[in-house]
């Protein structure tokens, strides 16, 4: 077979690029003299106009990660805003008081009016016929102090476990009154807190614990166990709650001693509380997607926290929190926890509702919603003949 060589324009075979020798002085490789010889070629090398620099920034992780900048920004500012404006000055209220006996007795009627000086406009006297119908209210957590006198002295009941920083603020306010008014004062904690939790901060703490780790749990299953379905969410959310409500049970009664719990009923108020938490996340995932953290965080932490009663007794907080916080998880996990602790025999039903209503809520819109939820599987078996290649498969739920 003979070779021969191609002739001038006839095609060689192979890919002809431009002539060396015709690039442009400007070492492009372009030749200068083809009509726009200096502009780029090609969709990518074309400058974006401003849309469209928006768009690509929308969809790159630029976007979400600037919000996250400022979001963890104001958060950090209302976090510290919302603990030192409920907790760092805690103001008397509301504070409703037992009187017994008869309140015009003078050593008595002297002893009120200088105590309701002291602290202006937050006594709320209720009278009481005896001590065992005040011993009652005390109880049943209707009164944080029992005002009685005999004719030679006036004795202050105080009830340390209704709420400490409440006992501390009528024992120093008490005993100012006594001594300017010049009366005789008896003070006495006839329900003291447990001498491993001096200052009541134990019951706050778990919850708080039970609370955090709640969401925390929610949001590690959906980012570690997306594949799970619905059910099975649901199931696992059940599975951490027991498990790691009994771990704070047993580390803070067993192991510290800091506090001496009816254990299963401590221990089903934590699992509770624990699994309201996650599955208010839950739900919020589900309604926002990506964005569930912030509605949680706010709801549970911001306010949820600080309104609960645990670190300061609700008669202290700002009115307004001071009853909003009963109906939220936090405040009703304290509140179940207190009674259980101190009150047992005097159960509200309330806080229970409260924990369990909230739950229900939750698993509901996430029932109802679930094809919207972030996670989950698809369950459909793959089309008999074919495979399905990843980029196939369709997105879970």
């Amino acid at each position: 077979m003979s070779s021969e060589t191609p002739g001038p324009g006839q095609d060689t075979g192979q890919g002809s690029g431009p002539d060396p020798g015709q690039a442009g002085a400007d070492g492009t490789g372009q030749g200068t003299g083809r009509p726009g010889g200096h502009e780029r070629h090609g969709a990518h090398g074309r400058v974006r106009s401003g849309g469209e620099r928006w768009e690509a920034f929308k969809k790159s992780p630029f976007l979400p990660a600037t919000v996250l900048v400022f979001i963890l920004a104001a958060a950090a500012g209302l976090f510290a805003g919302s603990y030192t404006y409920t907790m760092a000055n805690p103001t008397p209220h509301h504070i409703p008081t037992a009187v017994v006996g008869d309140p015009a007795t003078p050593q008595l009627k002297l002893f009120v009016a200088g105590l309701d000086k002291a602290l202006p406009g937050s006594l709320k006297v209720t009278r009481y016929d005896s001590q065992a119908q005040a011993r009652g209210a005390i109880e049943e957590q209707q009164v944080f102090a029992v005002l009685s006198g005999d004719g030679r002295k006036v004795r202050m009941d105080l009830t340390g476990a209704s709420g400490a920083s409440v006992a501390q603020l009528f024992a120093e306010a008490g005993a100012k009154v006594g001594k300017a008014a010049g009366v005789s004062v008896e003070i006495k904690d006839v329900k003291p807190l447990q001498k491993g939790d001096p200052r009541g901060l134990a019951l706050f703490y778990i919850s708080l614990a039970a609370v955090i780790i709640g969401f925390v749990g929610a949001i590690q299953l959906s980012v570690h166990a997306r594949g799970l379905n619905p059910v099975e969410r649901i199931c696992f959310h059940i599975a951490y709650s027991l498990l790691g409500a009994f771990a704070i049970a047993a580390v803070v009664d067993w192991l510290l001693g800091a506090l001496d719990l009816p254990f299963v009923q401590s221990w089903l108020i934590l699992a509770l509380t624990m699994f309201t938490s996650g599955m208010v996340f839950t739900m919020f995932n589900t309604l926002l997607g990506r964005w569930a953290m912030i509605p949680t965080w706010g709801l549970m932490v911001l306010l949820g926290n600080p309104s609960s009663g645990g670190a300061v007794s609700w008669p202290l907080l700002p009115s307004l929190l001071g009853h909003i916080g009963q109906w939220l998880p936090p405040g009703a996990s304290v509140n179940a926890q207190h009674t259980a602790v101190y009150f047992q025999g005097h159960q509200h039903l309330r806080p229970y509702l409260v924990l369990a209503g909230w739950a229900l809520l939750s698993c509901a819109v996430f029932w109802f919603w679930r094809h919207r939820h972030p996670g989950g599987r698809d369950k459909a078996p793959a089309h008999a003949g074919r495979g399905t290649s990843p980029a196939d498969a369709p997105a879970g739920m």
